[in-house]
């Protein structure tokens, strides 16, 4: 058997692996409870030891007794197990909440696109500011609404049938793509997505993902206990919960991984050509959404703003760097088509709901906006924003210069830099230079320098006859400057005489 049918029956036995280990550690616990069982009835009708409290055994009474209270407080152990796993609220991804009053042609879409691949259809849609889309089950009693509520809504079949649609997984969309994207091609792109809830039917696959999902959420309530008094019994169930995942982890990552080939399978036969263009713009979304959330929205958030339309905003960036892109003709064709945010009643006000998540999840802020925590406009950001920033940037700048020390005035004696420590003096090879004469010192023609020099030779006593009277010896290294016959040397690169 080939087709969405073999992966969903590989998904299906995964999930079947699942949940014999859940029965495994429930066996586990009532092993005690049974053997406690076994001894009480054997002594009351004889068989194990005596029925008579007078002649029976003591060994046995022991044994009766040692058991049955560790079958108690087994039972209490596992009951305290399972109320955790059932009760705790397991992890929801925060989301836009779009109701079909507000996006009626967006739920027409996904109800006609789960008719065509014959699955059931989610049972609600939800914005989320990533760029991403999966389902999520929120079947568990916390997320959903209360009974009596539905049951005020209607009777009859329509009350079955909003019964069977509150168990459909949540339909979670990345607002990035509900801007950027074609109506065609969010159709293509959530073809596999919405076909993933056929599996999700399975009540199989539906028990083994409750069962997981119950044990992470009760690792988390382990985790988040604090108090001394209470700290043994969280620990406790933490570790039984970690024990678990851990034996399950392998059959729940295949049953997840089957679920998704099988509906992959399933949505080939839907728009497969328009998938590959609905690829691309992904890649193209999401490098513009996180470039738009670093150099764009991040300076707000820190100065307490929060830009109110980033769905918008990464639309007219990735409009504008279409039409330069000398690469992108077929993406100028395809802005003439419909918009997917058309398919919602106020794409306004849902965008400006998704900013302020996008500002609460990837920065911090608060849930609501506030005094100093207000919106603003693309109109406006140049100058609340851009402006406001190069101005504390400017201001700062200012600070750090009034920090240095002032320059010393003209004319006074700069200050030196502390005094380095004093080095061994090392022999210097210099020329020595002649000392300085007064003119009646020096001679009135030119002096040889050299004894190549020509010209006719002076008539008296040689140098190493006294001097005229009056006067000294000459001392070493006296006598008239030496001319500077420095002659720069020419460098020809390439000659061997350079």
């Amino acid at each position: 058997m080939a087709g969405p049918e073999a992966g969903a029956e590989a998904a299906r036995a995964r999930a079947l692996a699942v949940l014999r280990i859940r029965g495994a550690a429930l066996g586990v616990a009532l092993v005690p409870a049974a053997v406690a069982v076994v001894l009480l009835v054997g002594g009351l009708t004889g068989r194990i030891g005596r029925a008579d409290p007078v002649t029976s055994s003591g060994g046995w009474d022991t044994a009766r007794w040692a058991v049955t209270g560790i079958a108690l407080v087994v039972l209490l152990l596992a009951a305290l197990v399972t109320a955790v796993v059932v009760r705790a609220r397991p992890a929801l991804s925060p989301s836009v909440p779009i109701a079909e009053s507000s996006a009626p042609d967006l739920y027409r879409l996904v109800r006609d696109l789960a008719d065509r691949l014959e699955v059931p259809a989610p049972s609600a849609i939800a914005l989320t500011p990533d760029c991403d889309s999966w389902l999520e089950d929120r079947t568990h009693r916390a997320h959903t609404p209360p009974r009596g509520r539905a049951a005020r809504g209607g009777g009859g079949a329509g009350a079955r049938d909003g019964a069977r649609a509150e168990q459909a997984p949540v339909l979670v969309i990345g607002s990035p793509f509900m801007w950027w994207m074609r109506v065609a091609e969010l159709r293509a792109l959530l073809a596999p997505v919405v076909a993933g809830t056929g599996p999700s039917a399975n009540p199989d696959i539906a028990a083994a993902r409750r069962f997981v999902r119950g044990l992470d959420a009760a690792v988390a309530v382990s985790a988040r206990a604090k108090s001394p008094l209470t700290a043994p019994a969280p620990a406790f169930v933490g570790w039984v919960a970690r024990l678990l995942l851990r034996a399950c982890r392998e059959h729940a990552l295949e049953m997840e991984r089957c679920v998704a080939a099988a509906a992959s399978e399933r949505a080939q036969s839907v728009d497969y050509g328009l998938r590959i263009v609905a690829q691309e713009q992904v890649g193209l979304a999401y490098a513009g959404w996180d470039r738009l959330l670093t150099r764009v929205a991040l300076p707000a958030w820190r100065m307490g703003r929060w830009p109110s339309r980033l769905d918008a905003g990464v639309v007219s960036a990735l409009t504008e760097l279409s039409r330069r892109d000398r690469l992108a003709e077929g993406f100028a064709s395809r802005l003439g088509e419909r918009p997917a945010c058309d398919l919602l009643e106020e794409p306004g006000a849902v965008d400006r709901a998704a900013s302020l998540l996008a500002a609460r999840l990837f920065h911090g802020g608060p849930a609501e906006p506030g005094p100093d925590w207000s919106p603003v406009g693309w109109q406006q950001y140049p100058e609340e924003v851009v402006d406001r920033k190069w101005r504390q940037e400017a201001a700062r700048l200012h600070r750090v210069l009034d920090a240095l020390p002032p320059e010393p005035a003209e004319g006074a004696q700069p200050s030196r830099p502390p005094a380095a420590p004093e080095r061994p003096a090392r022999p210097e090879c210099r020329i020595p230079h002649p000392a300085p004469q007064s003119p009646e010192e020096q001679s009135p023609g030119p002096q040889p320098t050299g004894p190549k020099a020509s010209g006719p030779q002076p008539s008296g006593p040689g140098p190493q006859g006294p001097g005229p009277p009056g006067r000294s010896p000459r001392r070493r290294g006296s006598g008239p400057p030496i001319p500077d016959r420095r002659v720069p040397v020419r460098r020809w690169y390439g000659s061997s005489s350079a």
